[in-house]
């Protein structure tokens, strides 16, 4: 494995951590009195009821969340199973900047949520009923730490790189088997950039189809629908490229500099406008499609 190639220097491990207070609590009561009511011999299920049922605001910030999760997956390739992600260095500077604006939004939502959460419990006792319990309710200094934003970055190991004190043969042994490791992860990154590409291209070919007429019912070929996104994410992901091509892979970027010059001077709004322009866009991603070995 001696040709194992290395980017220590040109990516790091980052891992993003976003944590919520749930507001859902096991009734073991109610979950008792449902098995008793349908007559069960042993347990069959829980009752979890959301402690703050009938409000939004906890939920707006669930969704922040995994909104941000998304974009964090985005922004970076995979790289192990605990979590670890690939971030190329080149990135680095445009990935802080977005976190950062995303970690201020979501710990403001937090502090509004932190501040309406007295009401928000007076409000549940009204839409629980004979379910609410005011003693399942943390004091908000507890609640408070139930929410968090952690991002943390380390150093992609090199290659090769094992130092341990134990005979050759076996360090020999163990060397071998973390560049194997190591190649692995590398290729499923550079795998996930390509498969990245293909999706965006197959979505692109897709919507840009004209639907089969339909004659016999008087229906004329008409364009498919689409959203501006799908110019929109398209760009996005000819610059994400430029990034994630950690290998200097020339198909990679020969595949991403052909989506780039098929849809540089094209909006959305162009393609719906122009059935010629539509079907030029399409040609060009159907011929990148067809040329590389996805």
């Amino acid at each position: 494995m001696e040709n194992t190639i290395s980017i220590a220097s040109s990516a790091m491990l980052v891992e993003m951590s976003i944590s919520t207070w749930t507001a859902r609590k096991l009734d073991k009561k109610v979950s008792a009195e449902v098995d008793a009511s349908k007559g069960t011999k042993t347990q069959a299920g829980n009752y979890n009821k959301n402690l703050l049922a009938g409000t939004g605001f906890l939920d707006t910030i669930v969704k922040y969340a995994a909104n941000a999760r998304s974009w964090h997956i985005s922004q970076t390739l995979p790289w192990s199973d605990n979590g670890l992600r690939l971030l190329p260095t080149s990135n680095f500077m445009n990935y802080t900047k977005q976190r950062n604006l995303l970690e201020e939004n979501y710990m403001a939502l937090v502090d509004k949520f932190l501040i309406a959460y007295p009401n928000l419990v007076s409000a549940a006792a009204f839409q629980l009923g004979d379910l609410f319990d005011r003693d399942e309710y943390p004091s908000v200094e507890k609640i408070a730490h139930k929410f968090k934003f952690y991002v943390n970055y380390l150093p992609v190991p090199m290659a090769g790189d094992f130092r341990i004190d134990i005979n050759e043969e076996a360090k020999s042994d163990i060397i071998s088997s973390c560049n194997v490791a190591y190649e692995e992860r590398l290729n499923n990154a550079m795998r996930d950039a390509w498969s990245r590409l293909h999706d965006c291209l197959t979505r692109i070919s897709d919507r840009l189809q004209f639907d089969a007429p339909d004659y016999d019912n008087g229906i004329k070929s008409k364009p498919r629908v689409f959203r501006n996104t799908l110019v929109e994410n398209a760009v996005e992901l000819t610059e994400l490229l430029k990034h994630f091509n950690l290998t200097k892979d020339t198909n990679l970027e020969q595949a991403r500099l052909d989506l780039y010059n098929a849809i540089k001077h094209h909006d959305a709004d162009s393609l719906r406008n122009s059935h010629e322009a539509r079907e030029i866009v399409k040609s060009k991603v159907d011929e990148i499609l067809g040329k590389f070995n996805f």
